[in-house]
Order: structure tokens, then sequence, then C-alpha cells
């Protein structure tokens, strides 16, 4: 097999050359690891320069994995907030950076964690200056503005990745490992009132998670959908219900609600002989399968596998996605592309549970 080489874009000059894993005349992508890397590898990368846009709740977590990954070199810290900005830099010895103008030729990559409605505008002049983005979900705020951004980063030849960073909870990647054809998906996502994430509804704050899971697992177009919602506690939806009907026969429920008492993020998948149960907040996988062709007539009929993850960390995981595929490596698991067909989804629901303007 031989191996073609691939230039290094423009825009990461600090990055060596590196050989890609897909042979010649062949459209299979074999992944390679290149986050991580030591300097005896055959394969060596430099760091990606990085920078974080918004050091806020999630933004301050962002800033702890990229500046302890090796293939990470954490370059400064971007918020509105300069006295949060300076702390957050000061914790991981970077710089405070006043305006994102000032990454330009500094950072190869940058992860955007600022509140979705000024995802757009952030994203568009990152991407503009050739700089490879992680955003946080949703994408963007409305359809329109996920679709430009796309194509921006299409046009540019840039990574495009969007945090969804269920895909990477290691109970979701052991369930993603068992599904064949679901035929009927159950997903609950309901959280404690909080104040933070107020400025978008529940669909978009919380179920547009299990939405993109299920969109990755049926593979089929949504050909009738159905949805309820209410606020309670805010202006925006605090709890909604949502039923999915898909091309290929499968069928969604989908419930999320942010003014519950407890915490739980489960995913149940049935599909012929056997049904998966992913506990997403405990990170465990429960797989039953049918021992033989027979009747089911009890438990004995059944196998059961069990694995819990309690070390499993989806967002370190998620960065080193990233990192990988700006050296190079295989494409985003969440591409510009899968977070807008998710979006498309949330937004048909949004409106549905909205109702009529009054």
């Amino acid at each position: 097999m031989e191996f073609a080489t691939r230039e290094v874009p423009k825009t990461m000059s600090r990055i060596y050359r590196y050989p890609t894993r897909r042979a010649v005349g062949s459209d299979v992508h074999q992944a390679v690891s290149f986050v991580g890397r030591t300097a005896d590898d055959r394969y060596p990368m430099m760091p990606v320069r990085t920078a974080i846009i918004g050091v806020g709740h999630q933004g301050r977590w962002h800033a702890q994995k990229f500046a302890a990954l090796d293939g990470s070199e954490l370059q400064g810290v971007v918020d509105i907030d300069r006295t949060r900005s300076r702390d957050v830099a000061a914790e991981h010895g970077v710089e405070s950076i006043d305006d994102i103008e000032q990454l330009v030729g500094v950072v190869d990559a940058a992860i955007v964690a600022t509140p979705t409605p000024t995802h757009f505008e952030i994203v568009k002049r990152l991407l503009h200056n050739g700089i490879h983005v992680l955003v946080e979900k949703p994408i963007t705020s409305t359809v329109e503005e996920a679709r430009d951004l796309v194509e921006l980063a299409e046009a540019k030849d840039l990574v495009f990745q969007v945090g969804h960073v269920e895909r990477f909870n290691p109970a979701v990647v052991a369930m993603a490992g068992k599904i064949e054809r679901p035929l009927y998906i159950e997903s609950n996502r309901i959280a404690p009132f909080k104040p933070r994430g107020l400025d978008v509804c529940v669909v978009l704050d919380l179920m547009i998670h299990d939405i993109e899971l299920i969109h990755s697992f049926v593979q089929s177009p949504i050909v009738d959908l159905d949805a309820v919602g209410q606020p309670v506690f805010s202006q925006n939806i605090d709890v909604a219900n949502a039923r999915l009907r898909f091309a290929n026969g499968c069928v969604a429920d989908v419930t999320s609600s942010r003014i519950s008492l407890k915490t739980e993020r489960s995913l149940r998948v049935f599909q012929r002989e056997s049904y998966l149960s992913a506990d997403m907040h405990n990170k465990t996988f429960t797989f039953y399968e049918k021992k033989h062709d027979g009747a089911v007539r009890g438990p004995d009929d059944v196998s059961v596998e069990m694995q819990s993850f309690v070390n499993g960390d989806a967002l370190l995981e998620q960065s080193k996605s990233f990192l990988e595929a700006v050296a190079g490596g295989p494409p985003p698991i969440v591409s510009g592309r899968a977070a807008m067909q998710a979006l498309e989804t949330a937004a048909r629901i949004s409106e549905m549970v909205a109702g009529p303007p009054s």
C-alpha cells in the first residue's frame, strides 16, 4: 500500500508535513492517532497552536484540556469579561487577548465557547482568517447561519467541528459499536434548573444532544415529526417531548427537561433480537441479546453484557479528536454538516412547541 503525502496548509505552518493513512486511489481512510505521539514516533507533529474564545463555565473546562494536552500549545484566551480572561490566562500561564483579530497568525485553531447568538460572527471571522474551529453546540442560532459556516469551512479546506460531546461519552461509544438497524429509540435528558443557558430553549440547550446522536444511529431522513413543550421557570421552553418517524421505519421518542430535581441522561435502543441501554450520566452501557433463534421464555434465554466507564472523559476525547483532525488525521466525528442536520431537526421541534405567533 502506498501512502499519499499531503502538504500542510499555510495556516498550519507550525505543523510538519505528514503522511495520511489514505491509500492512493482508494476511498478507505484508516484512522491514525497523531495526538500525544513521542519524538520517537515515525510521524512527528508539532503542537497545534490553540486559543479559547469565551472562558465562562464551559470555556474554563476547554482551557484546562487544551493547556494539558501534548498535542496543543495554548497561546491565550479571549473573553469580553477582561477580569475573567486574565484570571483564566494566569491559571495556565498564557496571554489574555483582547480581540480575536489578534489571533491571526498566532494560532492554528480556536475553540469557541461563547453564547449561541454570538457563534456565527465569531466563527465566520475565524474561518475567513484560515483558523480551524471547534465551536460549542448548537452550531449557530439558525440553520441558514450554520449552512453559511459549513460552506465557508469547506471552501477554505478547514476543520470545522461542533461540540456535541456526548458522541465521545464512553457509554455512547460502546452503544454505537452494537447498533445495527434501530427500530425504536427512547431518550431522556433531564436536569435541575440553572440560570445558565437560558438564552435558548431546552430543545437547543439539551435535546439537541440526543437529536444528533439519534441521527447518527438511524442514518435515515425524518418523514414525520410531532412535538409538545412548555415554558415553566423561564421565558423559553423548559420541558419538551418529540416523536420522530424516519423513512426506514424507526421511531424515536425524545424528552428533555431543565426543571427536574434530578439529573438523568439515558438512551435506549431496540432492534431485532437485542436491546441496548446507555446511562450517559453514570457512564454505563448494558447490552441485552437473545441467546438463540428460538422463542424467549425467560431471563435464561437472554444474555446480558454490562460495562462501566468510571474514568471516561468525553471532553478530553473530543479535544483530542479535534487536534487530530487539524493535524491531518481522521475528519471530525461531529462535522459542521452533522451539527447542521441536528439543528434543522431541533429548529423544527422548537417551532412546533412554540406554537403559532400570538
